[in-house]
């Protein structure tokens, strides 16, 4: 284990943070007079002034990153990360926050998880609500993608912090020969996709700051809004639907948007079996929960269109968007959504959950076990389109999966022990861990009446879905700290 790598890295990940983060806070703060521009001076001078320190006492060592110190680098790099953004809430004369509630508002916005503890957003200091925003904007994808690009250049290498990032079935790792041509490539892709998405929310009725502000969300598939009432605040069916299309092309590979891009040609997602699975998925759901909220007069056609498509689409993806309150919804439609989120987003997207291709191979094995049922003696391989998967892959989605179960239970029982109601533990921990936000019950609109020992629960969870699991819990392994 090479400390001084990883204080070096987390050094200059510190000063990059400090400089993405609170100047165009600054920025807006004075563009809208809000007297918040001290918070955010303090914050840039503690993050960029500790990052600067870390740099410099570790500048000289010439040793280079391991794949153990990229999964140390990643875990710090949220976890110090969330901790140094929570300086501004904590800052804020506005704002009032108890360190717990800055911090979980932190790391939620940076895992894009967009669970919040605040209320009363729509008077809230624009600074304030744009510094949120783009802390979902950075954690889902840019500043990763930005670190390794630059991480490089400083004599540091990047392919271990990519590779631990990144744990489990990813396609197209190698998009271009070099790991910093595709981190710029990937940062490109991410950046445009929030460009048009902000014109076209600007185009169709949005102020200017709503739209940048939604946009960052909507591509980090992160959920926090600048409203109260979420996109329900603009009750336009028109942004509802630019939304849905956002939220669709963010939820699938970034690499696959990289490679159709590059080919100039759609059928690349065509091709794709995660991306047909991912389709099938939505769709499915999506006519399911339009026909039952039709034929149960909870809206008439429109909207129950509207509302249907746009829930699903949010839920499933992770992003936690609100256009109705999903949790009033009749019959088992919630709990529906709420295990949908779990599927989540594709590998290689900004989106949570256990991913889409991991539920694509279980199937297929299982299908595969029923098949030697029948034929005990026949070799029968598993396909992802015209690839067949080694059985490591197959093994390790299992893995997962059975980790993945695990940690839930541990979790949901932690916070049942806190005394919390079980509707409302059940769907914060399923919430948290797939980094979805909005929960049922005593959690359907924010996280504010819940204790402060259940927020940090909810904060490791946050923490162990935006790593999927294994980049966390590998460091709790001996083995994992022996030379």
């Amino acid at each position: 284990m090479h400390l001084s790598v990883v204080s070096r890295i987390l050094g200059v990940l510190l000063m990059l943070f400090s400089l993405l983060a609170y100047l165009p806070s600054m920025l807006v703060s004075l563009i809208y007079r809000d007297e918040e521009v001290s918070s955010f001076v303090f914050a840039l001078m503690l993050t960029f002034g500790t990052g600067l320190s870390l740099w410099i006492l570790t500048w000289r060592s010439k040793q280079e990153m391991r794949t153990r110190d990229g999964f140390l680098v990643v875990t710090m790099f949220w976890t110090v990360l969330s901790t140094f953004g929570a300086l501004p809430f904590l800052f804020s004369p506005d704002m009032g926050m108890t360190i717990t509630d800055a911090v979980f508002e932190s790391f939620s916005g940076l895992t894009t998880t967009g669970a919040t503890v605040l209320t009363g957003l729509d008077a809230m200091p624009r600074s304030i609500l744009f510094y949120r925003q783009q802390l979902q904007w950075l954690g889902g994808m840019g500043i990763v993608a930005l670190a390794v690009a630059v991480l490089p250049m400083l004599g540091i290498g990047g392919m271990q912090l990519y590779r631990a990032e990144s744990p489990g079935p990813v396609k197209n790792d190698n998009l271009v020969p070099r790991l910093a041509e595709t981190a710029k490539a990937l940062w490109y892709i991410y950046l445009g996709l929030t460009v048009i998405c902000a014109l076209a929310y600007w185009a169709a009725g949005m102020s200017l700051f709503d739209a940048i502000c939604h946009s960052f969300a909507t591509v980090a598939i992160g959920g926090f809004s600048t409203h109260d009432n979420s996109i329900g605040y603009f009750d336009s069916d028109t942004i509802n639907l630019i939304a849905v299309f956002f939220m669709f092309l963010a939820g699938m590979n970034f690499a696959l948007h990289f490679t159709a891009w590059r080919h100039r040609s759609i059928s690349q997602y065509l091709k794709d079996p995660e991306t047909r699975f991912y389709a099938v998925i939505l769709f499915v759901l999506a006519v399911f929960t339009i026909v039952v909220l039709y034929l149960t007069e909870t809206y008439d056609l429109k909207d129950a269109f509207i509302h249907g498509l746009f829930q699903t689409v949010s839920i499933t993806t992770t992003t936690g968007f609100a256009t109705a309150d999903f949790s009033a919804w009749p019959y088992a439609l919630p709990y529906l959504l709420i295990y949908a989120s779990i599927v989540g987003a594709c590998a290689g997207s900004t989106g949570g959950g256990m991913k889409v291709i991991r539920i694509l191979l279980i199937f297929k094995q299982g299908f595969r076990e029923i098949q030697r049922l029948i034929h005990p003696n026949a070799v029968i391989t598993v396909k992802l389109g015209r690839n067949m998967v080694p059985d490591r892959i197959i093994e390790s989605v299992w893995g997962f999966f059975a980790v993945y179960v695990l940690v839930y239970l541990v979790l949901l029982i932690v916070l049942l022990a806190m005394g919390m109601e079980v509707l409302t533990a059940f769907s914060a921990v399923g919430a948290c861990l797939n980094n979805l936000g909005p929960g049922l019950e005593g959690v359907a609109a924010n996280y504010a009446d819940i204790s402060d020992p259940a927020k940090w629960v909810l904060c490791l969870a946050m923490l162990l879905g935006r790593l999927e699991i294994f980049t966390l819990l590998v460091l709790f392994m001996p083995m994992f700290w022996r030379r």
